[in-house]
């Protein structure tokens, strides 16, 4: 897990101050009118950037399925203009995909060109209805592992269909004969065609590894521009004879006709059209919506997908499209990261792209018809090959989701893409089930107490085993019963107490206990408040739980971890134990036992680098009395392991604040009085007349206590900042300071604002919750 400070907060202080972010481009300034059209330079340029590689993918594409090559400008430029006005992801770009390729060949193949734009036509339709009952979220219920295994599964079908023409050849009808025919297909090579096809791969692969400022200029053009470019004039200069692109007139340009064939056909052709794009579109919002939120620059708010919205805008597009005789459109992965990159802050640039692609379809036929098919065959099998991801695999891999991953690669490959993902999510619900019946059970005695211990959820269908081991305790024993498992069903249930009734009858004793050791009472209202897991961390003592003369708390804890954490994340802190530690954050706050720093930043092991204090105290470079290590430690932080902030944490209720304005530690010379002369100037500022409070969330402090321990925040990011290693990487622009207080009583972190910067004019902001995490889950 990765996870960092919160930085969010909810502007509660009236007081009036430089918001964080720029205002959503969405929305029109205050002031200004709603109805002027204003379009920023970064989305004019991100446009262009988008437009030069939506091109050449629009044409491949069209290639690849069999269709008019100028169906894919149409698609791309319906994708553009009515998605980028009317969906709900202002930064994804839609157009044609490689994610329907294999399903518009496949209807193209069996029902003729036209009869596929009304299929497209019909599926727009669908889409605009499934908006309209609000189901977009459901769509995201499917597991990743089907969504992977599908584009990957897609992916190998074009790319196995591309190799014949990259080769010379002409591809068959499925990806099985494609397969078949290769070898025929290696006998009879063209070396023309081959040539056009490497230069093409060369530069697509070579391109973004270009070393030095040579890379970062030529860089600014897309390489599958390049690409392209590069092989058109190669065959242009060596009088290559190849099939090249051939886009006829737009007068003879075929539109939709009325569907013909099988009803049950055409409804299957519909649902998949519908199913596949949908899913494609919105697992790609999604993906905008963390690639927006990780983005520094331009630092502009952008507001998150309506999934719904999004959804009706894709249905739009997909009726206008097919009725223009365009390809299906879907939202585009590839080309919405190319838009977030590019800088682009609102959806004009997704229209302008589209715009362009109208003017390119309009003035540049000469320039395209110029263009060998192999080289667009070239493109778009490298982009089959790298929608089998490997990042997807490995998060596959992780979650134990392989064979799911892999069964619905191969059905798509072998029987098509809606009987794959059928075929994906029958397996998927077996995994499921199976995991779900999987539960160990067993029996053991130690010590003179028979433990039962059962791992994983208790269903009927585990009832017989969990009878089982519940029958090999001796009758009078004393039993302790250890529930792991999150779910109980009635029979479970019904067994587990019917036995209890009877072995208590005996003369026996029966405890049962959680993951944890915690005892769960029965019923559950008489457990104490005050029993949690957590437990043993807390100095005091429930009266119901067992004396334990001869193990120590600690001790207790550390088993517990072993045997329930431990096995969880043994794996990860290996991998860790490899790699070596790589935080991004340094985490610089008080010793005091209440403050858990990775319970209120949601951190896990390697996300912070973590110091304690006294006081969360930083001693200035120097100082009499210093102590090295603090230095030592942010010295490491900043020039070793390059930490991209450092948070300096207060809390409620700080002993060390307390001290030093009960008695202030002048001349003293006890380890601890010397210590805390670090925090004097903390509150020779607090006692400063000249300088204003610190404020909380629109509020003055509740004490002296609280504003000293804010005032303290304040003075230590002072402190830090007269570091040599800290000032120099702030005035290169690559370290952040953040000002952080946690109330304990509260459980409520809040933010300084402008912490970068020298002010008198401190203001703690609340600390927002987080939105839903379904899309952390779906990254």
């Amino acid at each position: 897990m990765s996870a960092c400070v919160p930085t969010r907060t909810d502007n509660a202080s009236p007081e009036p101050r430089k918001p964080d972010r720029a205002a959503p481009h969405d929305s029109p300034p205050p002031g200004e009118s709603p109805h002027r059209f204003r379009i920023e330079g970064t989305d004019l340029s991100a446009s262009i950037s988008v437009f030069l590689i939506a091109l050449p993918l629009s044409l491949g594409i069209a290639l690849a399925t069999g269709a008019p090559l100028q169906a894919g400008l149409v698609a791309a430029a319906v994708g553009g203009i009515v998605v980028g006005r009317f969906g709900g992801a202002p930064l994804q770009v839609s157009g044609p995909a490689a994610g329907l390729t294999v399903v518009t060949a496949d209807l193209i193949q069996h029902y003729g060109w036209r009869v596929t734009c009304a299929i497209a036509v019909l599926a727009g339709f669908a889409q605009l209805a499934l908006a309209a009952l609000r189901v977009a979220r459901s769509a995201l219920a499917v597991s990743p592992a089907i969504v992977h295994g599908m584009l990957a599964g897609i992916g190998v079908t074009i790319a196995l269909a591309q190799l014949h023409i990259v080769l010379g050849g002409t591809p068959q009808s499925s990806a099985v004969e494609n397969v078949r025919a290769l070898p025929a297909q290696l006998a009879q090579l063209h070396p023309a065609a081959i040539s056009v096809s490497a230069l093409t791969v060369t530069v697509l692969l070579a391109w973004p590894r270009i070393p030095g400022r040579t890379g970062r200029i030529v860089r600014k053009i897309p390489a599958a521009l390049a690409a392209v470019a590069g092989a058109t004039t190669l065959a242009a200069l060596a009088g290559l004879h190849l099939p090249r692109v051939d886009l006829p007139s737009w007068s003879s340009h075929a539109l939709p006709a009325m569907p013909e064939g099988p009803v049950l056909g055409l409804i299957a052709a519909v649902l998949t059209i519908t199913l596949v794009g949908s899913v494609e579109s919105l697992l790609s919002a999604v993906a905008v919506d963390k690639l927006t939120a990780a983005r520094k620059v331009p630092d502009v708010r952008i507001p998150r997908a309506d999934l719904d919205r999004e959804l009706a805008g894709q249905g739009v597009a997909n009726v206008v499209s097919g009725a223009l005789g365009g390809l299906p459109i879907t939202g585009v992965a590839v080309r919405s990261s190319a838009n977030v990159s590019a800088g682009a802050v609102s959806r004009h640039s997704t229209m302008l792209h589209g715009l362009w692609i109208v003017l390119a379809a309009l003035l540049l036929v000469p320039v395209l018809d110029l263009i060998p098919l192999a080289a667009l065959a070239a493109l778009v099998m490298v982009v089959g090959v790298q929608m089998v991801n490997i990042t997807h695999l490995r998060s596959v891999k992780r979650n134990r989701e392989m064979l799911v991953y892999a069964v619905t690669l191969v059905s798509v490959v072998a029987t098509g893409v809606l009987e794959g993902v059928v075929i994906g999510i029958g397996v998927a619900v077996a995994v499921a089930l199976h995991r779900l019946t999987r539960t160990r059970i067993t029996e053991e005695q130690q010590d003179g107490i028979h433990r039962v211990r059962v791992r994983g959820q208790l269903t009927f269908l585990a009832v017989p085993r969990l009878s089982r081991a519940l029958g090999q305790v001796p009758p009078g024993a004393d039993c302790v019963v250890e529930l792991d498992g999150s779910f109980m069903d009635h029979a479970a249930y019904e067994a587990l107490h019917d036995w209890q009734t009877s072995h208590l009858a005996q003369g026996g004793t029966v405890e049962f206990t959680g993951r944890s050791g915690v005892r769960i009472s029965e019923p559950a209202s008489e457990t104490p408040g005050c029993c949690r897991p957590w437990t043993p961390w807390r100095n005091h003592h429930c009266d119901d739980r067992p004396d334990r003369d001869t193990a120590h708390p600690l001790a207790d804890g550390v088993s517990s971890f072993q045997r329930d954490t431990a096995p969880l994340v043994r794996d990860e802190l290996a991998r860790l134990e490899r790699e070596g530690q790589r935080p991004s954050q340094v985490f610089l706050t008080c010793a005091d036992s209440r403050v858990v720093t990775s319970m209120i930043t949601a951190s896990g092991p390697g996300d912070l680098f973590t110091v304690r204090n006294m006081g969360n105290l930083v001693p200035l470079p120097g100082a009499e009395g210093g102590d090295d290590s603090v230095a030592a430690a942010l010295e490491y932080a900043v020039d070793v392991l390059r930490v991209d902030s450092i948070t300096v944490c207060g809390h409620s209720g700080c002993s060390a604040m307390q001290a030093l304005l009960s008695a202030p530690p002048v001349g003293a010379h006890t380890p601890l009085r010397r210590w805390l002369r670090h925090g004097l100037p903390s509150l020779e500022r607090m006692r400063n007349r000249q300088r204003s409070w610190a404020r909380i969330s629109g509020r003055l402090p509740a004490d002296a206590v609280e504003q000293l321990c804010l005032t303290n925040v304040v003075q230590q990011l002072d402190h830090l900042r007269a570091h040599e290693s800290v000032a120099r990487r702030i005035a290169e622009g690559t370290l952040r300071l953040q000002g952080m207080y946690f109330h304990v009583g509260e459980a409520q972190a809040y933010l300084l604002a402008n912490s970068d910067e020298h002010t008198d004019d401190a203001v703690f902001a609340r600390v927002a919750p987080a939105s839903s995490s379904l899309v952390k889950a779906r990254a």
